[in-house]
């Protein structure tokens, strides 16, 4: 009679640590040997925050080539918007750079002369007036350009406040700059900002902006098919 044999099941592995380490608790019979991998150079590199931010300033400013004509007419309130606020400040900076230029006063004269309670003198003048027809020019543009031509100018305008701020009293000083001058400025900028930005930069803007539209393409031809189907539903009943 054979004798009875009994198989002993295999004994259980203890678990490897360094896999376990890595989340791996079952038993192996072999391992590798653990192998130090170098960076590869061909991995593509994460952004860098500035890249980041500048990508995003720029689909802000360009949102996918949205051209504000080519969606809207041209006496749409947003199109005024942005006519209206280059015109006006283009405006007042011409007749400020005119006023100052009639008074003769010297070029670059630091002495004190004022026009509409602004200290300034004929490079100032002369600079408000080159702006100024710069702005004219957007106004008559309009559209995109015009609200693109607004926001750059004012971030222009409230870091010029900032430079001839630190400018004051000293001789760098050429274009006579008072801390009225430096207000002034931080307004200014801050007006064609607001102008250049209405109706583009915002969270809750309406689904038929155009700046909106071009940002999401995708949702906003979703909604032009549920708008039409429901359009010939209603026509049908």
């Amino acid at each position: 009679m054979a004798a009875h044999t009994t198989h002993e099941p295999p004994a259980a592995h203890e678990p490897y640590v360094a896999h376990a380490a890595y989340g791996c608790t079952e038993p192996h019979e072999h391992y590798a040997p653990y192998v130090a991998h170098e960076p590869d150079p061909d991995a593509p590199t994460p952004p860098r925050f500035a890249d980041t931010v500048s990508r995003r300033m720029a689909r802000m400013l360009h949102p996918v080539n949205a051209q504000l004509d080519d969606h809207l007419p041209t006496d749409h309130k947003l199109g005024q918007v942005y006519r209206v606020g280059a015109g006006l400040t283009g405006l007042l900076l011409v007749v400020f750079g005119i006023l100052g230029l009639v008074n003769q006063i010297g070029f670059f004269d630091t002495g004190g002369d004022t026009v509409l309670a602004l200290n300034t003198n004929g490079a100032l003048s002369v600079l408000s007036i080159c702006i100024g027809v710069l702005l004219f020019v957007g106004m008559v543009i309009g559209g995109t350009f015009a609200s693109t031509l607004n926001i750059v100018l004012g971030v222009l305008f409230i870091a010029s406040g900032f430079v001839n701020l630190a400018l004051l009293d000293t001789e760098l000083n050429f274009l006579a700059f008072k801390i009225q001058n430096v207000l002034f400025s931080f307004v200014v900028g801050v007006m064609l900002m607001w102008f250049g930005m209405y109706g583009r930069v915002g969270s809750a803007l309406p689904h038929d902006n155009p700046y909106w539209r071009a940002r999401h393409p995708e949702q906003a031809a979703r909604e032009d098919r549920a708008h039409r189907a429901g359009s010939r539903q209603t026509r049908v009943a």
